[in-house]
């Protein structure tokens, strides 16, 4: 079982954002390569550490996370794409966060390309339309996806306004002496190069447009509006040294003929005539798996909830599934034949068709919270 990233960073669920950055940058520092050479232990620590941060750090991967766990960033579209970040990723992602912790340079010893930051290309957003019965189960959907990659031939070369470094240094005259600042070259955005060979239909970046399929893994339970990752199925960025972006993958639930979602449960309404109610009977519904027979008890009330257990949805933080509500509504004819009418005449005053409440009979609240207890 994966471990909890809060146990990993050693901090509470109601940690700040400053204790989550705190926390991680102490463990980040301690197992870093450099003061852990060769250390295969302190490498997976390191690594850990930096998925615990990439999740904990950002609010809305932090909130799906306290609500759906793991299972959010499941399926090869969580935050690492199933498969953790490598080291190129950790110190692109989270350089800043140490300072001059390692020589002012995070990623020392050749992982961090002497301090220039890697450009990352942008992301790309899709809406994917999934029906109840794809999230019952978790489905693979393979999309198509227009991204842009650097075309074939394309070379660059070092960036002369910033000799390669990504940045450019100012120094400016103020009130208080001469400050320094550091700021991403101009030219090359911080990628330490520029286009050397452009080929025949590239853009001036060096890149084309190109459809690729993409299959993408959604696990069950999820819900409208949740936004996995797959990672690096973005545009390509410029240059020999840059990383591509993600693709975002927005889940949209697709409205039910029969059923209505409320979080894992599903809701039913089953409609019955007036003889049915009195006599009982069988009544056969729809679940996401298949059609099943209900038994309708004789005398049975309008507003009488039905709970078939484990036949609604899994939830992303749990196991098990949640429940089928089968809501009973007694049609009552709005036109009678005479005969039809003479009879109900003659019940009215029938005890039989009095309203009983002592009878066992619950009121439309207590039956609202046995719902839901």
């Amino acid at each position: 079982m994966k471990e909890d990233y809060y146990e990993i960073l050693g901090i509470s669920k109601n940690a700040t954002a400053a204790e989550i950055k705190k926390a991680y940058r102490k463990m980040a520092i301690k197992y870093h390569p450099d003061k852990n050479p060769d250390n295969k232990e302190a490498e997976e620590k390191f690594k850990k550490a930096a998925e615990a941060y990439e999740i904990l750090s950002n609010a809305d991967k932090k909130a799906r996370y306290d609500q759906f766990g793991h299972a959010a960033f499941e399926g090869g579209a969580g935050g690492f794409g199933g498969g953790g970040m490598n080291m190129e990723d950790i110190f692109s992602q989270f350089g800043d966060i140490f300072g001059g912790a390692f020589g002012g340079a995070f990623g020392g010893g050749g992982f961090g390309g002497g301090g220039r930051a890697r450009v990352k290309g942008s992301n790309l957003r899709i809406r994917v339309t999934l029906s109840l019965e794809e999230i019952l189960n978790g489905v693979e959907k393979k999309v198509k996806v227009k991204r842009q990659v650097q075309a074939d031939g394309v070379t660059y070369k070092t960036c002369t306004t910033c000799n390669g470094q990504g940045q450019v240094t100012r120094v400016t005259n103020t009130i208080l002496g001469r400050m320094q600042t550091a700021a991403a070259c101009p030219t090359c955005q911080g990628a330490g190069e520029s286009i050397d060979n452009k080929p025949s239909g590239a853009n001036a970046q060096g890149m084309v447009s190109s459809e690729e399929n993409v299959s993408i893994k959604i696990p069950p339970g999820v819900t409208d509006g949740v936004q996995l990752k797959v990672s690096g199925k973005g545009n390509d960025a410029p240059g020999n040294n840059g990383i591509s972006g993600d693709l975002l993958v927005v889940i949209q639930e697709e409205e039910h003929a029969n059923l209505k979602r409320e979080g894992s449960n599903l809701h039913y309404d089953l409609y019955i005539n007036f003889s049915e109610a009195v006599l009982g009977g069988s009544k056969e519904i729809d679940t996401l798996t298949g059609k099943v027979r209900l038994k309708v008890e004789a005398g049975v009330q309008s507003g009488k909830i039905l709970r078939l257990r484990g036949k609604g949805l899994p939830s992303l933080d749990s196991y098990g599934k949640g429940d089928l509500l089968v809501h009973v509504n007694v049609w009552t004819p709005k036109e009678l034949s005479k005969e039809q009418k003479q009879f109900f005449e003659k019940m009215k005053d029938d005890t039989n068709f009095k309203p009983d409440l002592t009878n066992n009979e619950k009121s439309f609240f207590e039956k609202v919270k046995d719902m839901f207890s």
